[in-house]
């Protein structure tokens, strides 16, 4: 084999070892907030019971998330309008967890999301001084699942690391069973 061959051989695989390594870490990280891996711990529902029952509670550090996160999320089964979803600011008041935290108030209208194959609603809001707090409605047919991101300080909370974690394959595969869909 010709010298020139042989470098194009070892270039080639340079090349293939870079880009592997590249795809192996994951997108590049821009900011404080790390978007490739945040990490959820699921932690104990600590609201009292009511008639929607318990959801699923986590928490991801300032470290994995640019700012510590708590997310409350569960199921309201049959509380949506399978016609049109969660069309509109009040139907995304009306399925919000806010009974939990008193004194909620609107930092502004809402905008749609998606997670995973739902289409919803979310919203920001300030909680008392110093708290924010986000809720997130989205619908299968008739079912709702609501989630509430609460975070401290006046900076809304990290909402693509939220979508992303409700979108990804523990949390569906928690909304499929929850919900009777496969």
């Amino acid at each position: 084999m010709k010298r020139s061959a042989i470098a194009a051989v070892v270039a080639g695989f340079g090349a293939a070892a870079a880009l592997l390594f590249l795809v192996a870490s994951g997108p590049p990280q821009t900011g404080s907030i790390s978007t490739a891996r945040p990490l959820w711990v699921e932690t104990k529902w600590p609201f009292p019971m009511d008639q929607w029952g318990e959801g699923k509670a986590f928490q991801c550090k300032a470290a994995d998330c640019g700012r510590d996160l708590r997310l409350y999320v569960r199921a309201k089964i049959g509380f949506c309008s399978s016609t049109i979803g969660v069309a509109d600011d009040s139907e995304l008041e009306r399925l919000s967890d806010f009974d939990f935290m008193k004194g909620a108030v609107a930092r502004g209208g809402s905008h749609e999301i998606a997670v995973a194959w739902m289409k919803g609603r979310l919203r920001t809001y300030t909680i008392g001084a110093g708290t924010t707090a986000t809720s997130i409605a989205y619908n299968n047919e008739s079912d709702a699942l609501v989630a509430t991101i609460v975070a401290d300080g006046a900076e809304p909370a990290a909402e693509p690391i939220v979508i992303a974690f409700l979108s990804g394959e523990p949390m569906q595969r928690w909304v499929k069973k929850t919900l009777g869909v496969e």
